[in-house]
């Protein structure tokens, strides 16, 4: 159901873009600089109409909607990969390895006790039993750090902690607790094979073999063989750096008390924290000024410091300070996708370094729906990921839902596992006219995206739905 119809239909939802699809106002058609991929002159860009419509003109045409996988798929072909960089093996947690790491040591360097235990010969040890134990003379005791060579002969054993050197001769560790723990002699009453217990020099990683792959994930376990093989830093997939700004002259900042008609600006925090989440080193820049000149300062220096930067906005139609700031820049092309909330998206790649820039509309939920459609997946391509996309899972409806047609719709619901297993999910709210604050309330309480495809205009009581869980970090 949709976020304003009572019924859960589109007539009684108004986007904060301005389309309207109740009325069904039309999108016209304004010019916009080519784009960098082939040079073209491009005559298309969306622009919403928030009042009466004057005639368009007369070479002008309705620009067609794109499809959700249609303005993803340019995004995703359009965005970079920053080169590696090296860091700290502390400060690579959580990214790719860029690099075939090449030990240069054997791990472990010596052959060493793997438990507490005897370091024994198995020979002497072969067939004890705690009826006829094997006796041997214990001749020393080794534990872990710095010690000198050591030897056993027939007959002998060595007293060996966990991480001690296994003296030469030795070719099996007898735990302790299959022995009586003598000092002088000991009994043994179980007899394990040869290498048993025991870890040989090179075991782990040999010299000159790969300890972490190009694309190897860095979490603490390969930290740990890092700093095993002495590398204090390694290259990496960098984070991308996202600049994230809202446009609107209606925001005020979250200090600000608002005045009548203002909103505090919470998509440029709702953001930049979506694309830590995602992985990004997000800088929160904040409200764009309303001077153009200052405006296009900003969005210059954003474009020089960033690999990504993500707007958020109400756009109106000819005019837009912020869309005749961006066109300067390079080719921006705002679009009418078939989706629910948020049809209206914008792509470009602006500036003497074309930095992709993504704008999502202006209404919060509407905001966070489309990062996570296409803002999301473009950040963890940026950091090499494997997995662009949450996993999706199918549920039961808990109620019925409907969508419009031709659209895809993205509904916030709370999903939960039922009791006979499987999955089902619940949509939040009933669409009765909900104000600002309860939406944000409602979308702070859901804990996955409700997926209808744009052929599917309703989904019975009962009936399988695509659910997208939104995990922390996933």
């Amino acid at each position: 159901m949709t976020e304003d119809g009572r019924d859960g239909t589109v007539p009684g939802y108004r986007d904060t873009t301005a389309l309207d699809l109740r009325s069904g106002t039309p999108v016209r058609d304004v010019p916009a600089p080519s784009p960098a991929v082939d040079g073209a002159a491009v005559h298309e860009t969306t622009a919403i109409d928030r009042g009466a419509v004057p005639p368009p003109l007369a070479s002008a045409e309705p620009a067609a909607p794109r499809g959700v996988e249609q303005h993803l798929d340019e995004i995703l072909s359009a965005v970079p990969q920053p080169d590696p960089i090296e860091l700290a093996v502390l400060d690579a947690q959580g990214l790719l390895c860029a690099e075939e790491v090449v030990s240069q040591r054997a791990l472990p360097a010596f052959d060493q006790a793997a438990l507490d235990g005897y370091a024994a010969r198995a020979l002497d040890v072969e067939g004890a039993t705690p009826a006829e134990p094997a006796r041997l003379s214990v001749v020393g005791e080794t534990v872990a750090g710095p010690s000198g060579p050591a030897s056993i002969g027939p007959g002998m054993a060595q007293k060996v902690a966990a991480g001690a050197m296994l003296p030469a001769g030795a070719d099996v560790v007898v735990p302790v607790v299959w022995t009586d723990g003598g000092m002088a002699t000991v009994a043994v009453h179980a007899g394990p094979l040869a290498g048993s217990y025991v870890r040989r020099a090179g075991d782990d990683v040999a010299p000159g073999t790969t300890a972490v792959q190009v694309g190897t994930p860095i979490g603490p376990a390969q930290i740990s063989l890092l700093a095993a093989v002495g590398r204090d830093r390694v290259q990496v997939r960098p984070r991308p750096r996202v600049a994230v700004l809202s446009a609107g002259s209606e925001l005020v900042d979250i200090t600000t008390p608002p005045g009548p008609g203002q909103v505090v600006d919470v998509n440029s925090y709702a953001l930049a924290a979506a694309a830590r989440d995602a992985g990004a080193e997000a800088y929160r820049w904040g409200i764009l000024p309303a001077d153009p000149r200052r405006l296009s300062e900003v969005l210059e220096s954003q474009l020089l410091r960033s690999d990504l930067v993500l707007i958020a906005g109400t756009f109106a139609s000819d005019g837009d300070p912020v869309q005749e700031a961006l066109g300067a820049l390079g080719p921006m092309q705002f679009s009418q996708v078939t989706m629910h909330p948020g049809p209206v998206q914008a792509f470009g790649r602006l500036g003497r370094d074309s930095v992709p820039v993504i704008c999502v509309p202006g209404e919060p939920v509407a905001a966070l729906v489309g990062f996570e459609v296409f803002v999301r997946p473009a950040i963890r391509m940026m950091l090499g990921k494997r997995q662009l996309f949450r996993r999706t899972v199918q549920a039961i409806a808990a109620e019925r839902l409907l969508s419009p047609l031709g659209y895809r719709q993205y509904l916030h619901g709370q999903v939960m596992r039922h009791p006979d297993g499987g999955y089902v999910v619940e949509p939040l709210g009933d669409g009765g006219g909900d104000g600002g604050e309860a939406m944000l309330a409602r979308m702070a309480r859901a804990n996955c995206l409700i997926v209808v495809d744009e052929d599917v205009t309703e989904v019975a009581a009962g009936g399988l739905v695509t659910v997208m869980p939104l995990l922390l970090g996933g």
